[in-house]
Parts: C-alpha cells; structure tokens; sequence
C-alpha cells in the first residue's frame, strides 16, 4: 500500500542537478517558467532551448530520465538559464512535474513534452498576461487573480489536424466514463490535461496537493488529478491562443483498470458528500474488497488510508461526481 501525499511532494525522488543558476535577461521577469519532459529520441535540444529563450521564458526546468544525455554540460553552459534535472530510476509522469515544479519559484509553469512545438501563443509575457488579466462576457478585460488551476492548449497532430484532448466526465449506467472532446471555442473546459500539457498556477497546484506519485499509470494519474482538482472547485479549460503540434505520433492513453484504478476509485468516486463536507463510509468497503487485489486485508489498509485522506480534506469538497457529470455540457464540455 502507497500512502495518500497530505502535503506537496512529501517524497522527492532521488536527483541530481545541472546549471539553472541564471535567469533570462533576455526580456524582462515574464511569470513564467517551462517544465521540458523528455519522451525520448533525438530531438534539436540546441534548437529548442534556443527558442524558448527568444520566447523569453523565466527559466527551464528540463527532467532527464536516465541514460543521460551526454551533452548536458554543453548544453548548461551555452543555456545557463536552463535546469537539468537528472533522475535515479524510473519515475511517473506526475513526480516529474512535482520534482520539476519544487525547483521552480514563478506564479505560473508551462509543462510541454520534446516532441511539442509551438506554433501560436506569442511571448511568455503575452501568455502569462492573457491568464492575469481575462476578458469577461462583455468583451471587457477585468483584472484578476489567476482563476484557472490549469490551461490547456489546442494540440494538433504532426499533419496539423486538431486532437480532440479535451476529457468530459459522464454517466453511463451509473457508471463513470469519459468523453474525448475537440475544442471549439474559449474556455471550454476539461477533465484533466491531455498528456499532463498546460499552463499551471503554481500556488493552485501546490494547494491542491499536486500529482499523486503512487499512480504507476500515466492516465489514472491524471484522471485522479483532474477529478480531484474539479471535485474540489478548481479550472482546467482551454485556451485558442496557445496552439502546440506534435512533432511524432500522438501518444495513446491506457485506460485499463487494475490496482490504479481502485486508487482513483476510493479518491474520487466512492467518497459521499453531503452539506459541506465528504466522507468515505464504512458501507463502500464490501464492494470495493470485491475489485481489489492482494486480499481482504490490503484492501482494508488501502480502503482505511483513504479513509483518513478524505477525512483530512473533508471541507474542500464541493461537489459529487454524479453532481459533477450531471452538470457536464456533452455539446461544449463545460461544467
């Protein structure tokens, strides 16, 4: 059994850094950092760090998972604002945002993968004051704080044709399952982030508790961010102004179930909530043991654990899923 994180990034990975010890200069401070992960293969490092410099991004945090590569030296004294964060072992997608983002100190983080490249959204300046400073049904900009735990960008493939990434939750015979979705207009929103790509609130995402490392698959992980972060009043939505394509082939998503799923099952599905608070009753436990694997008594330790994790965070609910997906728009995906 994984312990449920109370708090942000309660257990760092082991790693090792190289350079990041500059700031840009290139334009003044933007707010505004990017969190580089690394899928594989030979990518232009050179000509990517090169264009977010010209970007003016703050600073980059680049995760590189072992082997490293052999240039980073190289690579940190030519890019000094460039972080290279070096992993022992195979970590999750979401530990690697975490570990990323504790080495980040900007208001807000642009997570982007090596084989992603821009093609709209304008300096890192414009981008972070589009999320300061919305524009209101009127067509009136009001100045804010940033209201969105997550935007996410339109993505399109290799041959520039529109992903539909967008996620809606819905019921099927009282059975939870999700909608992919083309978005279509501004600020439509969406389950999780497709593929963990997004501009995030840093101060957001470290309340909310961040990634739960404990998920071995990439997609539960974010289901359980995305659920949690909508679960308890947070944003993920769109934005057209931020456009990005792949470069290789659109990775696919594993929605199998097994023990993550149990995971992101007690987390998010079987609490109740009632009033202003949840909670996760005794009664759920029959039919959760008959899902799990490992025996009555793991089950009971993981069903228990959870038990006191939403106990802990009883008061940020502030919805149910049925409630959730219920008031989910099928024809926009907005809430």
């Amino acid at each position: 059994m994984s312990t449920i994180p109370i708090t942000f990034n309660e257990t760092i990975p082991s790693y090792t850094v190289i350079g990041g010890k500059e700031r840009l200069r290139t334009f003044s401070a933007a707010g505004l950092s990017v969190v580089l992960l690394n899928r594989g293969g030979r990518y232009a490092r050179r000509h990517i760090f090169d264009d977010f410099e010209k970007t003016g991004f703050d600073s980059v945090v680049s995760i590189e998972p072992e082997p490293a590569h052999y240039d980073l030296n190289d690579l940190s004294a030519e890019f000094p604002f460039v972080r290279f964060i070096l992993i022992k072992g195979t970590i999750s997608l979401g530990d690697q945002i975490n570990l990323a983002v504790s080495e980040l100190n900007t208001p807000l983080f642009y997570v982007m993968w090596n084989d992603m490249k821009p093609i709209a959204g304008g300096n890192a300046r414009r981008m972070a004051e589009r999320l300061i400073t919305p524009v209101n049904g009127a067509g009136e900009a009001e100045r804010s704080p940033f209201r969105r735990l997550c935007t996410v960008p339109v993505i399109q493939s290799s041959r520039f044709e529109t992903i539909p990434t967008l996620r809606a939750p819905g019921l099927r015979r009282k059975k939870m399952h999700v909608m992919p979705l083309s978005s279509m207009q501004e600020g439509h929103f969406s389950l999780y982030p497709f593929d963990g790509t997004g501009i995030y609130d840093r101060d957001r995402f470290i309340k909310l508790g961040g990634f739960d490392g404990a998920f071995k698959s990439s997609y539960w992980q974010l289901m359980d961010f995305g659920f949690r972060a909508h679960l308890w009043g947070e944003e993920i939505s769109v934005t057209q102004k931020l456009k990005l394509s792949y470069e290789s082939e659109v990775p696919a998503e594993d929605d199998s179930t097994g023990d993550d799923f149990n995971r992101f099952y007690l987390k998010n599905l079987a609490p109740l909530f009632r009033g202003d608070c949840a909670r996760l009753p005794l009664g759920r436990f029959p039919g959760y043991v008959l899902k799990a694997n490992g025996g009555i008594i793991a089950a009971w330790e993981e069903f228990m654990e959870c038990r006191r994790w939403v106990y802990l965070n009883r008061y940020r609910w502030k919805c149910d899923p049925t409630t959730l997906a219920d008031n989910w728009n099928p024809d926009t995906g907005d809430p």
